[in-house]
């Protein structure tokens, strides 16, 4: 029967064999590994061109970013009403102070 002795296995404690240790180990070193590759590279931090703004907003599908130069840049800064997305929680308006250009507050 399959119930015979079942109390006597459920006593004893696991065995590990040497193999099943080592899988273990490399399983945790890789994901070690893979956690500090994934904060330094999402630490990081780009040099903008001047002139050019980069915000990351919420959007449909998760974040986005927006990265404009010159003009085009120069505009979202001066008319955050026609970017409601953007303006949101004023990530826009650090944006454009970082970059030297003017926010319009209306």
């Amino acid at each position: 029967m399959v119930m015979q002795e079942q109390s006597k296995r459920l006593a004893q404690p696991l065995s590990w064999t040497r193999a099943g240790r080592l899988a273990v180990i490399a399983t945790v070193l890789v994901l070690a590994v893979g956690t500090v590759v994934a904060v330094i590279a999402s630490t990081g931090t780009e040099e903008l061109a001047p002139g050019c703004i980069q915000v990351t907003f919420a959007s449909t599908l998760g974040a986005a970013v927006v990265h404009p130069c010159g003009a085009r840049a120069r505009e979202v800064c001066a008319k955050p009403a026609e970017n409601p997305g953007l303006a949101e929680h004023g990530r826009l308006r650090d944006a454009c102070r970082r970059a030297g250009l003017p926010y319009a507050s209306g």
